[in-house]
């Protein structure tokens, strides 16, 4: 029986995964393990409502094991350490507790196929100072410190009765920098409802720091001056063609000598994959540690390993490459998928060509801006407020009904529906 590794349980290793095990999986046709470093998956895009507490990832968050369960395939939680492409064995570090107790061994595991779906990790690009006073936005437990940080300096604000304020700054003004400042007076919002009379928007000073000329650069110029306009109504310092050149304890230093006070900051300016990536079993990387494809979604070391996601550098037909978002991951999954049964049938693989759907960027509760592509729009369409929400929101469901199906995804809006009216709308604790 093939044995296929997924590595990685984002976005687009879970839906591999999932729809590996439906087919093959479930037949006995190959035998699918998963590999993640942790226990749970939640969908990355949704980290900045789980920094501001209005999303509870307890309640969202989807167990691999559970899940691996329901959908016939296996789980291995752990960490990548190495790949012997030669013995075809992966190597999982060995895990730990809090008290630096061994929890699990290092580990082998054998594949025939392997897939690399790690993702992403934030680039501070060698900024002094950044790893060690700024949060980065780019996991369940980065955005739950930013909560905790959040809420202790609101704490302290309430203490003194509302005297005084509360400096954020955001490093990048790319869709997590933009969605996160609009959540924030969102949060705020809600805290004046829940008993924090002394808590209003003009307690919380924001500045949205962006290197180049402006926001949101994947959307068009138009959608990108809304959003500006958009965050300057709510009270958000938009600093455009702004660098940041040092990180200290209480602020942050710009290219021209100006410090930008904040009690949190927070760095959001780029990505790229985990530095253990470059050059791992001698794979071809880039200068971010991503691992070039051909474009058949394969290694160009080796046909055996697939790479998908934030963690493949791949090149498109007209010399562009693939961008590092949740649609390209979906896309990437599904042909790779079809790929990898073609491999096994001895049929000829087909290439990946990214779709772009076009982009969306929520304001919280306040406005959705983004532009639209497809057929029926014979290239573009821009969108704003009601409808942009709206399928801003289906964008996350598309996502679910691939892990749940249509069913299940029905039954998981009804819950939250009911959990509307059951539940606070903002997560207190």
């Amino acid at each position: 029986m093939t044995r296929i590794v997924v590595v990685g349980g984002g976005a687009g290793g879970l839906e591999l995964a999932t729809k590996l095990g439906r087919t093959l999986g479930r037949k006995k046709r190959a035998h699918i393990t998963l590999v993640d470093r942790k226990a749970s998956h939640l969908w990355k895009p949704l980290l900045h409502e789980v920094a501001t507490g209005s999303l509870d990832e307890g309640v969202d968050a989807l167990s691999y094991r559970a899940h691996a369960k329901n959908h016939h395939f296996d789980f291995r939680i752990g960490s990548l350490r190495d790949i012997d492409r030669e013995r075809k064995v992966i190597t999982l570090g060995e895990m730990r507790d809090e008290q630096d107790q061994l929890l699990m061994p290092s580990r082998e595991i054998e594949y025939d196929l392997l897939v690399l779906a790690i993702g992403s990790k934030s680039n501070d690009f060698n900024t002094p100072g950044v790893k060690d006073n700024c949060i980065f936005l780019d996991s369940p437990e980065q955005a739950s410190r930013f909560r905790t940080e959040m809420n202790n300096e609101f704490l302290r604000l309430h203490a003194k009765h509302g005297e005084g304020i509360v400096d954020i700054a955001i490093v990048g003004g790319g869709a997590t920098g933009v969605e996160l400042s609009a959540e924030l007076h969102n949060a705020i919002k809600e805290l004046h409802n829940y008993g924090f009379k002394d808590l209003d928007s003009s307690k919380l000073n924001i500045n949205l720091i962006e290197a180049s000329e402006r926001i949101l650069q994947a959307l068009p110029p138009r959608l990108s001056g809304s959003a500006h306009k958009e965050l300057t109504n709510l009270g958000v310092n938009v600093r455009t063609s702004t660098m940041i050149t040092c990180a200290e304890k209480d602020g942050l230093i710009t290219k021209g000598g100006e410090k930008i006070p904040a009690q949190i900051m927070v760095w959001a300016a780029g990505i790229k994959a985990p530095d253990f990536m470059k050059e791992i079993a001698s794979l071809e990387t880039n200068r971010i540690n991503q691992l070039v494809v051909k474009d058949t979604l394969q290694t160009t070391r080796d046909d055996d390993i697939f790479v998908i996601g934030d963690l493949a550098q791949c090149t498109q037909p007209d010399g562009s490459f693939v961008p590092p978002r949740a649609q390209a991951a979906h896309q990437m999954a599904s042909r790779a998928f079809s790929n990898i049964v073609a491999k096994l049938n001895g049929r000829e693989l087909k290439p990946y060509i990214y779709k772009d759907k076009g982009s969306l960027i929520s304001l919280s509760r306040f406005s959705t801006v983004g532009s639209l592509m497809g057929n029926l729009t014979k290239g573009s369409m821009m969108v704003e407020g009601r409808i942009a929400r709206v399928v801003y929101i289906s964008l996350y469901r598309m996502h679910q009904m691939a892990l749940h199906g249509m069913f299940k995804t029905l039954l998981i809006m009804l819950m939250g529906r009911i959990n509307r009216l059951l539940r606070p709308k903002l997560k207190l604790h």
